[in-house]
C-alpha cells in the first residue's frame, strides 16, 4: 500500500511520476539521456548498471525493470542480469564492464567510497572519462530512483510478463517518448 494517494494498479515509478507530472519530466530526461542517448557503451550496458545498482539498493521494482529493458538490449538477455546481480566477479562480462560495474556498487556505498584505484582500474580495462563519468551518474541517478520508488512504498507486479511488456515500450519509444 502506496504512503500517499498513488494511482491504483501503475506500477512503481509511473505512479509516483503521474501524481506529479512536473517533476517526472526532467527525472524522465535524465534517464533517457543516461540510458538510451548515443554512447561508447551500449543500451543494454547501461541499463545492466541501473539493474546492478537498483539490485544492491534491493528495489524490486527498479530491478525488475532494469532487468528486463538490460536483457531485451543485451546478447545474453536477462541471463546476463541474473549472473551480474548474483556474483558481479565471476559473471561474463568484460574486465571494462566488470570495473564500471565495481564503481557503481561503490556509488551505492556512498560517493566518497569510489577511490582513485577504481578508477584506475576502469581506465586500465579501457574505459574512457565520459564511461566512468555516465557509469557514476547513472549509479546516482539510480540511487534517487530508488530510493523515490521505495520511499513511497510504491507497487510492484509480480510477473515477469508485466516488466518484458515495459520493455518493448522502453525499447522502442524510450522514457520521454511514451
Amino acid at each position: 500500500m502506496p504512503h500517499i494517494d498513488l494511482e491504483p494498479g501503475v506500477p512503481g515509478i509511473r505512479s509516483a511520476m503521474e501524481f506529479r507530472p512536473e517533476t517526472a519530466r526532467p527525472l524522465l530526461e535524465l534517464a533517457e539521456t543516461l540510458l538510451r542517448n548515443d554512447n561508447t557503451l551500449s543500451r543494454g550496458e547501461r541499463e545492466l548498471i541501473a539493474a546492478y545498482v537498483s539490485n544492491l539498493n534491493r528495489c524490486e521494482f527498479c530491478h525488475a525493470s532494469h532487468r528486463a529493458f538490460a536483457g531485451a538490449q543485451l546478447e545474453a538477455g536477462t541471463d546476463l542480469v541474473d549472473q551480474v546481480s548474483a556474483d558481479l566477479a565471476t559473471a561474463p562480462v568484460s574486465d571494462k564492464l566488470r570495473a564500471l560495474l565495481q564503481i557503481a556498487g561503490k556509488v551505492v556505498e556512498g560517493g566518497l567510497s569510489v577511490l582513485p584505484e577504481d578508477v584506475g582500474r576502469a581506465r586500465g580495462a579501457g574505459a574512457t572519462d565520459v564511461e566512468i563519468h555516465d557509469t557514476v551518474l547513472i549509479a546516482a541517478a539510480f540511487c534517487m530512483y530508488n530510493r523515490y520508488v521505495d520511499g513511497l512504498a510504491t507497487w510492484a507486479p509480480d510477473d515477469d510478463a508485466a516488466y518484458t511488456a515495459m520493455a518493448e515500450r522502453i525499447v522502442t519509444q524510450g522514457y520521454v517518448g511514451r
